[in-house]
């Protein structure tokens, strides 16, 4: 049998600092396993769509055989945080109880730049790709998500990714947008090989490893206030969402092709 995605699940032992990050609030923290993680809450902003979004962002990269730090379940015990001075942090912590998302802390990464570093046109198309295909806003030359550590390329951040699920309407046409936004990808300028990566990525992708790593969505996340739906159901539309992106992914190929071509 093939390798299933799989998530190794630590508990939170210390917070360290806090990482603003434009809206949210992640941590710098410690686990029982002695390694340091940046902590990404429940309670914060978006609170658990943007860690399904992270989730899903970050290992449908992984199966694609791009690099980012291994992800791991987080468990944020009620009694942690208790004596932290900070209020906002405090309610942050308190908030967060149970079951949140964390990256291995890169120690010594750098932030990438894209005039310092020139990225291959191969790996910046599979970046591309990526992005294109999981909708994700938040890789541009102001805020580029990604980390040379080394030197290598890592990507990092894609909380922002699959924005459908914020109003959850009609997500069937969203699952068809062409994704406009993509114009503003840091390395869409080097991305000349989106047709070879389109067919290359559609072959890894398939089906049935895009239900692997749905699959990976803990249930808790999807006890969602503002629906009906059960967690399965929700699931299911995650599924069907990245299975209709992936077999109409010409639509949005086409589009990065088109607006790379006004940058060059």
């Amino acid at each position: 049998m093939e390798n299933q995605p799989h998530l190794r699940t630590v508990n939170v032992t210390r917070y360290i600092s806090p990482l603003r990050e434009g809206g949210s609030l992640p941590a710098l923290a410690e686990a029982d396993d002695d390694f340091k993680y940046v902590l990404k809450f429940k309670g914060a902003g978006h609170g658990v769509k943007a860690l399904i979004a992270e989730l899903i962002g970050g290992e449908v990269a992984r199966e694609l055989g791009l690099q980012l730090p291994e992800l791991v379940f987080a468990n944020l015990d009620e009694a942690f945080g208790r004596t932290e001075a900070d209020e906002e942090i405090q309610d942050l912590l308190q908030g967060s109880q149970g079951m949140n998302l964390a990256l291995h802390f890169l120690s010594g990464a750098l932030t990438f730049d894209p005039v310092v570093t020139q990225t291959e046109p191969k790996l910046a198309s599979q970046i591309v790709w990526l992005d294109a295909f999981i909708t994700n806003v938040d890789r541009t030359f102001r805020n580029t998500n990604m980390l040379i550590w080394h030197k290598e390329l890592w990507l990092i951040d894609h909380g922002a990714a699959l924005y459908f699920h914020h109003s959850w309407i009609n997500w069937e046409q969203h699952a068809k947008s062409p994704f406009a936004l993509i114009k503003d990808h840091v390395l869409l300028p080097q991305a000349s090989e989106l047709e070879t990566v389109n067919q290359e990525y559609k072959a890894l992708l398939t089906p049935e490893k895009i239900r692997q790593i749905t699959a990976l969505i803990p249930e808790d996340w999807l006890q969602w206030e503002d629906t009906e739906e059960s967690p399965e159901a929700l699931r299911e539309v995650y599924s069907q969402f990245l299975i209709t992106r992936l077999a109409h992914s010409e639509i949005f190929i086409k589009e990065a092709q088109n607006a790379r071509q006004t940058l060059i």
